[in-house]
């Protein structure tokens, strides 16, 4: 760790590692958990293309039990909830889901997204957020990094926000996609690592620690001397070279009004902050519609970090996962509110009509309810939520089998999925990105294309 504070220098062993670069100002590893802020240009002022907010629901939610109820499969299929009409007629989910049902005209559901990879988390991770798989060692990037890479940074806003934190354990030891893969950490998203919805919320890497506190302001911006003269071995390195030219950047970030604004979640109203639900993911996304309407292009929102000793979407049925009566008293309403809060919000504020809002799992649930009183993986089929920007609401695209067991219409791949988002942004999803040993690598693989019934 180095510390500006300290008599000696740092000692590098291992190569960078998050916080051992600069640990005044909390910044991590100056770009690597920043991303954009350091490799794009700035823009110089606020444009108005196409936001994303990704809404990832760690864990699979049961298609059959929310957005693709099945009414009359058999009582082993169809589950303990009934379907409800919605403000889109003919448009059906499940009654668990009140306030969306409301809000049916502003999302379309995707109702046979599909994937042939292991059912397993990771794979889905992967997929459904680069569109491709992990394979031959090539690591994919997030469909925000990407997008950071491509059009670069908004003013001192960063391209790629997410919250609350990146993924963790899920029972894997694959990536799960949230990187910036091999555009290098450089494009990685700014990662909050902090819960919005605990009373002394603090974004760590904005602040700076304790013991930096006593040094002013106007000493900050010789800071890059003391790095110098601690660090000189050091910048031989390869990704020491490249930070060192966003190192200014990065400092100015630290210290920029603008990005602590948009992250004080402070200056909204206890009504506001009700709406949304006091829980980490309301929170959360409030804080994505803040940081949407203050210059960041890519806003990625896992509602879980891990799937174990945690009520989420896993619902397996037995310890340490989640059974269906679970989900219903905590998770869907929780999601319910938050979503629906969120759409009502950027609507308010004209900001729907430029932001993409996706709500999107990693695979389904088996159609027929285990022993254990839930339902396992089954990437089979299952539905996302579209809508926002050029994304036309109240549509279901695709449909499923009688027992939502495979697509029986219209069936979308995960490539498909991504293509639809890198239309949506307004990139040409065939554009090529700089892959490993500087091999050409397109957005998606070709031939894949958006779902056009979206558009």
């Amino acid at each position: 760790m180095l510390r500006l504070d300290a008599q000696k220098p740092a000692r590098f062993c291992d190569g960078l590692i998050r916080r051992d670069f600069l640990h005044a100002g909390a910044i991590s590893v100056l770009g690597l958990t920043l991303g954009d802020y350091l490799a794009a240009q700035q823009s110089g002022q606020a444009d108005r293309d196409v936001n994303c907010i990704m809404l990832f629901l760690v864990g699979g939610p049961s298609h059959i039990d929310t957005w693709d109820p099945k009414p009359d499969a058999p009582v082993e299929v169809r589950g303990p909830f009934q379907p409800t009409a919605t403000n889109v007629p003919g448009m059906r989910i499940s009654e668990t889901f009140p306030r969306m049902a409301r809000h049916a005209d502003k999302f379309s559901l995707v109702r046979s997204v599909y994937h042939t990879a292991a059912a397993v988390h990771d794979t889905g991770h992967q997929m459904m957020q680069t569109g491709r798989l992990f394979t031959g060692g090539i690591e994919h990037p997030h469909i925000g990094c990407a997008l950071g890479y491509v059009k670069g940074q908004r003013a001192e806003m960063p391209a790629h926000v997410l919250l609350p934190r990146p993924i963790g354990r899920t029972g894997g030891n694959l990536p799960h996609g949230h990187t910036a893969g091999y555009l290098g950490r450089a494009h990685d998203p700014f990662i909050l690592n902090a819960d919005p919805a605990v009373p002394d919320f603090q974004v760590p890497d904005l602040l700076p620690p304790s013991y930096i506190s006593p040094i002013r302001a106007d000493r900050r911006q010789r800071m890059r001397d003391a790095v110098d003269a601690s660090l000189d071995a050091f910048e031989h390195n390869q990704q020491a070279r490249q930070l060192d030219g966003n190192f200014q950047l990065a400092y100015r970030l630290m210290s920029s009004p603008r990005a602590r604004e948009a992250f004080n979640l402070n200056q909204e109203s206890p009504t506001m902050r009700d709406r949304y639900g006091r829980t980490r993911f309301g929170q959360s996304c409030l804080l994505a519609r803040r940081l949407i309407e203050r210059g960041v292009r890519f806003v990625t929102v896992n509602m879980f970090e891990t799937v174990f000793d945690e009520v989420t979407w896993d619902i397996h049925g037995s310890r340490p996962f989640t059974d269906i009566a679970q989900m219903s008293r905590e998770v869907v309403p929780n999601f319910d509110r938050a979503y629906s809060a969120l759409l009502e919000d950027l609507t308010d504020r004209g900001l729907y009509s430029n932001t993409m809002v996706t709500a999107m799992g990693e695979f389904g649930r088996t159609p027929k309810i285990n022993p254990a009183g839930g339902r396992d993986h089954h990437p089979g089929v299952w539905t996302i939520l579209m809508g926002g920007g050029p994304i036309r609401g109240g549509r279901v695209i695709g449909e499923s089998d009688e027992l939502g067991y495979r697509p029986k219409s219209r069936p979308v791949t995960t490539g498909e999925v991504a293509a639809t988002l890198y239309r949506g942004l307004g990139l040409d999803v065939h554009r090529e990105l700089p892959g490993p040993q500087g091999r050409p690598i397109p957005l998606v693989d070709f031939g894949v294309q958006a779902i056009r019934e979206l558009f």
